[in-house]
């Protein structure tokens, strides 16, 4: 890994330079809550470094609620999200799976992910509901991010992840090659701590494929106990950094809307004879279970849960899916 130091004061001044040839988004903490917000002078000093994480899943920065696709977006800025943690970045390879398969490609999708650049930042904090290494995942980005960030004592560590971010480094004014040691060895020091605070706060949930399995084999006596709490609001869909479906809206004037849908919604699966395969609630929540475990993993390579934990956190009826997985393998 290559890495790089720039003073925090000089950091920041290049990120100033920077808002005026990019739309740059940071993930902010603004005292309650940590989110993305566009970068501007009065709010560069409150970017949050090495902390999980945003409210607001990335996928939201690339797939609107809702956006006309009939024409191409003209003129719009390049870019730049900063603080995004490696769960949001390992998502977004599921997200790449489904919106660039050659044979069903949406240009919207392509666009902005070639438009933008991302920074991650490695997790030296996590929270309660994080389980990302459950799933084999890092709290660090290795790949699919462009730069990954680091505050360390005043200073400003970037690892250079691609050729896109390599570029951007060698633009930015006041850095120099990392030749310190001891802040690389202080670096593989946080990470093996929070991956090994991640492992003891997650004791006895399954693996990814193992909750596949005993997803699949449930019987609906399960979906039906825990589903009683379930008030089918969709949060749990409309905050996940995986979750894709979406319905097409026709408009006067030949337009065409892209709506993001949630399979917890009533009425998901309701055609146009009034059949709805998914009418009882313990249905609709087997459904995204099964989904995320079962179904994607059978046709496509990436996690379709990160372990993220915002569905957990966004719950109205308090469900914790990790809980019911608990139950399911004992």
């Amino acid at each position: 890994m290559k890495y790089y130091i720039i003073n925090k004061a000089n950091w920041e001044k290049n990120l100033k330079g920077l808002t005026g040839k990019y739309l740059v988004y940071a993930s902010v903490n603004n005292g309650n809550t940590q989110d993305y917000q566009i970068l501007s002078p009065s709010n560069i000093t409150e970017i949050s470094y090495n902390t999980a994480k945003p409210v607001t899943p990335l996928k939201s920065l690339f797939l609107p609620v809702r956006e006309n696709v009939s024409s191409l977006p003209e003129g719009d800025k390049p870019r730049i999200i900063i603080g995004v943690p490696n769960c949001d970045v390992e998502a977004i390879r599921i997200l790449d799976e489904i919106y660039l398969d050659d044979a069903f490609e949406d240009i919207f999708y392509r666009y902005r992910r070639e438009n933008t650049l991302i920074i991650s930042t490695d997790c030296f904090i996590i929270q309660e509901h994080c389980h990302c290494t459950a799933y084999g995942i890092r709290p660090f980005a290795e790949k699919n991010a462009d730069i990954s960030v680091i505050l360390y004592n005043g200073s400003v560590i970037l690892r250079e992840i691609s050729a896109k971010g390599a570029d951007l480094i060698n633009k930015l004014e006041g850095v120099d090659l990392l030749n310190d040691t001891d802040i690389e060895t202080y670096i593989d020091k946080k990470r093996r701590e929070v991956e090994v605070l991640l492992d003891s706060s997650n004791t006895g949930l399954p693996g990814y494929q193992a909750t596949g399995k005993l997803v699949e084999n449930a019987s609906m006596d399960v979906w039906r106990k825990h589903s009683v709490r379930c008030v089918s609001c969709g949060a749990c869909t409309t905050i996940c950094p995986t979750c894709s479906c979406f319905l097409l809206i026709d408009k006067p004037g030949f337009h065409k809307v892209k709506q993001m849908d949630a399979c917890q919604y009533p009425g998901f699966e309701r055609v146009a004879g009034g059949e709805d395969a998914l009418h009882e609630l313990a249905l609709r929540f087997m459904n995204r279970y099964k989904c995320k475990y079962v179904w994607k993993p059978e046709r496509f390579k990436s996690l379709a849960c990160t372990g993220c934990g915002r569905c957990i956190e966004a719950c109205i009826g308090r469900i914790n899916k990790n809980e019911i997985f608990r139950e399911l393998a004992k």
